[in-house]
Parts: C-alpha cells; structure tokens; sequence
C-alpha cells in the first residue's frame, strides 16, 4: 500500500481484546488523519471475487442496445445500467468517463423499506449475473457492518451504534466499466474529484493505478491496494455525523497514460448507506470549543435527495 495504512479485520474478529483494541485505534486514526484505509481479512473469497469480475465483464461487453433495456426511468439512476457520461462530480458539467451498474439493498416483502427501495433489476441475457452480485453484497455489507462497530468504539458509542441505522440500509454496490479513451477528452477524467455519499464505501478493484487521494496538504497519492485488499474510505454523512472527526477524503480516477487509452479498467465500489430516517445530526461527543456544530440537522434521506440533484441522477 501506499501512503494509506494497512489494517485487519481479522484483528477485530479475534477473541483477543488487544489486538481488538489494535484495529479500532488504527483504522480510527486512519480515518482521522486521511480518511482512507486497506482492509485485510474481509468476507469475500478469491472464486466470488474472480467470478463476479467475470460477470461484470460480460454485462459491460453486450451490445449498448441491450444495456439500455435496464436503464430504468424515473429512480435516479439508484438500480440497473446507467449510460456512459451521465454522471458528474458535484459543481461539474463534464460527465465522467464511465458507464455502471447498482444493485440495492434486498430486503423482504414485509420490511418496512420494501416500500422505498426500486427492485433489483433482473438480467435476462446472464443468468449467474444477479445471484453472484447478491452474494458479493451480503458479503461487503457484512465486513461493513464490522468495520461501522470498530467505529462506534473508536467514538465512543456502544459497539452497536450504528447497526439498527446498517440493517436493510440504502447500500449500493456499483460496478464500474471505464471504457478505452478513443479520443483526447476534453476537461473530463475517468471519476472526477469527490467526496462520497454515504457513511463508509468499501472498493474492490484498487490494484494498479488510477485512484488517487488528496491529502490535508492537498496533494494527490496514489491508492495501491494488494489483491487481497478492500480499500475502504469514509463518505460525507460519516463525516457530517462525526462534526468532521473522521474525514471525508476527496478522491478521484485519472486517465491512464496514452500508451494504456486502448484498455478497460473496472473497479466495484460498495457505498455503506444508512435507512433514510436516520438523523445525521452531529454527534454531542464530537463537539466542543475547538469543535463548533459545523453542519445543520438533516436525516440520510434528505441528504441523499440533495446529492443526487448535484450529480445530475435526479432532475429537480
């Protein structure tokens, strides 16, 4: 890894409260001086891992008629294909340099968010596709929910804090195509500079380079997972929730060198979402004289509702 500190979860896990203890301090010290950690011992294996990315590739590779059979009107862009180019960083005209897919949350008939949530979107032309992304889901909710208790301690809140806001929360896992440059872009990158949504994201696909971390001092390093390795970042309503005791980092994907425009990059961000009626109003403990309140009282879903107005997924 480079320049972003190495943690395991398997530290947490064990039954030995020093090491325990080992991986709040760190992975809470990470957060707070740069928000960003590698995440070692988490739920997924390598054949859920390979398979997936094998699925992605095939979604990513059918003819763009097909795909946009699953671009679904009028939900934000919050399940199924979103297009190459419609999304852009917050304050930002130029599309980035993607197309996606999100799968949500899956919840039951009687939950009280079946509701709220669009369903998943089926694909018809890849029958593994929708079960294995599913699996990779619980998979990365289950390693957030543990990583979300370190936090809680970390704070200075019970262990479970956090859990009842997790459970059936508006999550998303969203794999990304960028597709070969074909041609010199104008002002746009492959993901413009941003500070994530939500209360935690966890990144597969972080080996090589392209993501890269501003630091305090406003310098750009590159974010070098091992294969091994989750990349897992702080988002804006962690951040607003913590009056900026863990920080929200801004990141961004760069364009590769000419001599590599001819290749694709993929990567599968899961973005941690609370349920929307979860207050992210700033925590007591985490306000003081040197700490003023610096953010107004606002739910996760009025909060979200604003961001994706900013992204240009949902029109005013």
């Amino acid at each position: 890894m480079q320049n972003i500190p190495s943690v395991d979860l398997r530290d947490f896990l064990s039954d030995d409260p020093k090491r325990k203890q080992k991986f709040v301090n760190e992975i809470g010290s990470a957060f707070e001086n740069i928000g960003f950690v590698a995440l070692k011992g988490h739920f997924l294996d390598d054949q859920l891992v390979n398979e997936l990315y094998g699925e992605i590739r095939n979604f990513f590779a059918l003819p763009i008629e097909t795909k946009h059979k699953y671009e679904i009107p009028g939900i934000g862009g919050q399940r199924g294909y979103v297009s190459f180019g419609k999304e852009h960083a917050k304050g930002r005209k130029e599309g980035d340099l993607k197309e996606f897919w999100h799968f949500g949350q899956y919840v039951d008939a009687d939950s009280r968010w079946a509701s709220e949530y669009p369903e998943n979107v089926e694909v018809t032309e890849l029958p593994r596709f929708n079960v294995v992304g599913k699996e990779a889901y619980q998979k990365l909710e289950k390693t957030g929910v543990y990583v979300l208790r370190a936090l809680a301690l970390h704070l200075g809140l019970d262990e479970f804090y956090f859990d009842e806001y997790a459970k059936e929360g508006n999550s998303i896992l969203r794999p990304i195509h960028y597709p070969p440059i074909t041609s010199e872009p104008e002002n746009a990158i492959r993901a413009a500079a941003h500070g994530d949504i939500n209360l935690i994201t966890l990144l597969m696909g972080a080996q090589g380079k392209g993501l890269q971390v501003q630091n305090h001092d406003g310098e750009w390093i590159d974010a070098i997972a091992e294969d091994d390795e989750l990349v897992i970042n702080v988002g804006d309503m962690l951040s607003r929730h913590t009056n900026n005791k863990l920080k929200s980092t801004i990141h961004q994907v760069v364009n590769p060198p000419r001599e590599l425009w001819g290749t694709s990059r993929y990567s599968i961000p899961f973005f941690m979402h609370p349920v929307s009626d979860m207050r992210l109003d700033c925590l007591e403990n985490c306000i003081d004289e040197e700490n003023p309140k610096k953010y107004e009282d606002i739910s996760a879903g009025e909060f979200l509702h604003e961001r994706l107005v900013e992204l240009g997924l949902i029109k005013k």
